[in-house]
């Protein structure tokens, strides 16, 4: 389904064809609440009236350069002990990091603490991973986490312990709007990689192709219609990858080349002329070996062309239009090329285009579990156990983001768990692509917890209660008093569309049905915020605005991005 008959099946509104012809040149249209929540619903999980503000303020340019600013989004304390309230044997105390404890024992046995918490650590991973995403600064770092995450992926659920993917997400988080090649480098010769994909046990008796196949196929080159490397490329890659070890004594952990019991092959490398006929000379040290190897991958501007595609399909629309792959595509891959695989400046070059905001790219995306997930509490700005010194404190922390990683995982994006090594479905797989977000089941989900965040009691999970307070969004609004001011500014600050007066209508009527007529939810208004605290003008206030909201937010328009 392209995107005008997506959007008009989900909306009902009927628009001529959408066919994006705009390019890279500089955008230097009109900078009001469409562009810049565009830009923020791309950029990050859900949009506070504080970020739109600021985006309003600053403008298109200087609004870029501070989401692409990493430095105002340092790195996060790691993730503690939220499992246990009392010292176990061998596990650190409750309330503190677990990512530095040693694996193993200076006999190569596994450091023995209770079973249960080597999964509990793994949750603790993902709740934490979830609570960044949910304190997000304004900035591009935990959107680019996930992106890379997605791209290098690697299963938490099939590491054995949760120390060194920890490290790696770490690891991504630094490099994600930084140098490309280096991030390569560390994800080649990472620990939680070499696991994952077999490298430790790659050796020239028994070399694996495992990692040589994926780093060209998903990692770098391709699979495009010029992607033309050989099944001889793979074998060649995998003799370049042998020898290489993971050092379990070291925190955090390492790799190693073993010197006493080499399995490096050592022989010369002959590769196709896809890559110009790229020979890597015999008795080079394999670290060398591997760095000019990865060299070869991003010296082929397949690899630039596939990075811009997938950014591309991440952050502006799923299918790519030959329109799109000549005018966008290229001229951006050639740019990504230029300045030597700069994350930033790529994306900075996409943000700033005039085809980022092209009418044709504006709400045509089903929002991502998290994209939903979170932006519905952020927007909302539902309270969440705030952070505390005390074991307690730590516990309550961890089990405020449960509910928001459970209801991501069930929509089918379980943080730090992608499916397969191609990661999550729905940013590869045609025709689907964004639609697989969506099915009976999941949309039900999600309307079943947006019904139950409204309702009196609220959604009790793990004794946390998530509860929408109303009043908080309505003051943002600027004429809260006026019923169809009031409905007309929600929706455009939920959708970013601008809806018929049918629709604004329908809407209106859940905050005024049964009235005599418009002002007397002025009067409803003016008496609540006159005397906030009586219960009756409370409740009458309250009641409507809940209903207006969950209707709002079970409509088609509030999945879109």
């Amino acid at each position: 389904m392209d995107r005008t008959s997506f959007l008009q099946s989900l909306t009902g509104t009927r628009k001529t064809t959408l066919n994006p012809m705009s390019g890279l040149n500089p955008y230097s249209g009109p900078w009001t609440k469409t562009q810049a929540l565009h830009l923020l619903r791309r950029a990050l999980f859900g949009v506070k009236k504080s970020d739109l503000d600021q985006a309003l303020s600053l403008g298109m340019n200087h609004m870029v350069d501070t989401l692409l600013d990493a430095n105002n989004d340092p790195q996060p304390s790691p993730p503690l002990n939220n499992y246990s309230l009392s010292q176990e044997a061998n596990d650190v105390a409750p309330g503190k990091s677990w990512v530095n404890e040693p694996v193993f024992n200076n006999d190569l046995t596994l450091k023995q603490i209770p079973l249960e918490n080597y999964q509990a650590r793994k949750d603790s991973f993902k709740l934490w991973w979830t609570g960044n995403i949910i304190n997000q600064k304004t900035t591009l770092v935990e959107k680019m986490t996930l992106f890379w995450y997605n791209h290098f992926s690697i299963e938490l659920d099939q590491i054995f312990v949760a120390q060194p993917v920890y490290h790696y997400y770490r690891k991504l988080r630094i490099r994600s709007l930084g140098d490309f090649k280096a991030m390569l480098k560390d994800v080649t010769l990472d620990p939680a990689m070499l696991f994952y994909l077999n490298g430790q046990n790659n050796s020239k008796t028994a070399p694996d192709e495992n990692y040589a196949r994926e780093v060209q196929e998903l990692f770098t080159v391709g699979k495009g219609p010029e992607s033309k490397y050989t099944e001889n490329d793979v074998k060649e890659a995998a003799r370049v990858l042998t020898g290489f070890r993971i050092n379990p004594f070291t925190v955090p952990m390492t790799f190693y080349i073993d010197i006493f019991n080499p399995t490096h092959d050592t022989g010369t490398k002959q590769f196709s002329a896809f890559y110009n006929n790229k020979k890597i000379n015999a008795n080079l040290s394999p670290e060398v070996e591997v760095d000019e190897f990865l060299k070869m991958l991003t010296d082929n501007k397949e690899t630039a062309r596939f990075l811009c595609r997938k950014l591309y399909q991440f952050f502006v629309y799923y299918e790519i239009s030959n329109d799109a792959e000549m005018n966008v595509i290229r001229p951006l891959a050639d740019f990504m090329y230029a300045n030597n695989y700069n994350i930033k400046l790529t994306l900075e070059k996409l943000f700033k285009s005039e085809h980022f905001y092209d009418a044709a790219n504006l709400g045509c995306v089903i929002k991502n579990p998290l994209d939903y997930s979170v932006g519905l509490f952020k927007e909302f700005t539902i309270s969440l156990p705030g952070p505390g010194l005390n074991p307690v404190d730590v516990r309550n922390q961890y089990l405020g983001w449960t509910g928001i990683a459970y209801l991501s995982a069930y929509q089918g994006l379980n943080l730090a768990d992608p499916p397969v090594v191609s990661g999550y479905q729905a940013w590869y797989q045609a025709p689907q692509y964004h639609e697989i977000w969506i099915n009976s089941d999941t949309l039900a989900s999600r309307n079943n917890v947006a019904n139950t965040i409204f309702s009196e009691n609220g959604l009790d999970v793990n004794g946390v209660i998530y509860k929408i307070d109303p009043f908080i969004f309505t003051k943002t609004l600027s004429s809260p008093q006026d019923a169809n001011a009031l409905v007309k500014e929600a929706t455009e600050r939920l959708y970013n569309h601008t809806l018929s007066k049918e629709a604004i209508d329908y809407l209106k009527s859940f905050l005024i049905g049964g009235l005599p007529d418009e002002t007397y939810w002025t009067d409803i208004w003016e008496n609540y915020i006159a005397n906030p605290t009586n219960p009756s003008r409370k409740m009458a206030a309250e009641t409507r605005l809940k209903a207006l909201y969950n209707q709002i937010v079970i409509q088609a328009e509030f999945h879109l991005s």
